[in-house]
């Protein structure tokens, strides 16, 4: 069932091609504050385009996107992220070369304060901030069982624990609407159960709202609290894991007659 909390991102009408080609056409759908919508689909249905959409690296075509009744579509990035909107993606997009302390620290930037001048004298408010930021750094730390890893250089971890690493990155802007973009894509059972435990763990326990963009069906229909399916860049079913799993045109499409 459907969490009731409020609308905090409304799509309407999001039209985006690239050289005549239609990534996404006519595409409306909405996200309720505390809940996961996952947006599913074939290879090439418009899914990571339509987070694009939202975070600001595509401009549509056509259509709005509102996040807290603000309009997205001519945003810049950082503007989107400064209101809270944060995101991983398909192919991990790490500092190789920094730890993870350094890389999760960096996903803090939209709330650094201190300027030039102030961080080379050192002003004890900047100590405080500094202070501050790593004490959040820290808590996500602990919330991701990073504690051994906090110093180790991100190049060197397993593939599995960079995508633990980016999902970090993404918490430390403190976001109110997390953009997940196939965040247990290559990773062993063991390692999906942890993940899916962590986005739930975020939703019960904090303030966040998930988009959740994942191929693991099992995954989506234990976790989702609502489904979304496009194919071709439209939108061709919507409702509870269960309503999908039994829609026609879905199963057609996607899911397969096994799904039913």
């Amino acid at each position: 069932m459907s969490k009731g909390g409020s609308i905090i991102l409304e799509a309407k009408d999001i039209s985006l091609s690239f050289g005549g080609v239609n990534a996404l056409y006519n595409v409306s759908l909405y996200i309720k504050q505390a809940e996961i919508l996952a947006l599913i689909g074939p290879n090439g249905a418009g899914k990571t385009s339509l987070i694009n959409c939202i975070s600001g690296f595509y401009r549509p075509q056509q259509g709005a996107i509102y996040f807290e009744g603000h309009d997205l579509t001519k945003l810049p990035t950082h503007k989107i992220a400064e209101m809270g909107i944060s995101r991983t993606f398909q192919n991990i997009e790490l500092y190789t070369g920094m730890s993870v302390l350094d890389n999760l620290m960096a996903g803090r930037h939209v709330h650094v304060k201190e300027n030039a001048l102030a961080s080379l004298i050192h002003f004890g408010w900047v100590h405080r901030e500094e202070i501050r930021h790593r004490e959040t750094v820290e808590g996500i730390i602990d919330f991701l069982e990073l504690r051994a890893e906090r110093y180790q250089l991100v190049g060197t971890l397993p593939y599995g624990t960079r995508k633990k690493v980016e999902l970090g990155r993404a918490l430390a802007l403190e976001p109110k609407l997390l953009l997940l973009d196939e965040p247990m894509a290559g990773m062993n059972i063991e390692e999906k159960e942890d993940m899916a435990r962590y986005i739930l763990d975020l939703i019960e326990e904090g303030d966040n709202t998930i988009l959740l963009v994942e191929h693991d069906m099992g995954v989506v229909m234990d976790i989702a609290d609502r489904i979304v399916v496009l194919d071709f860049g439209r939108v061709i079913g919507e409702g509870s894991p269960e309503e999908v799993k039994q829609n026609p045109e879905v199963i057609k499409a996607y899911l397969g007659k096994g799904a039913t």
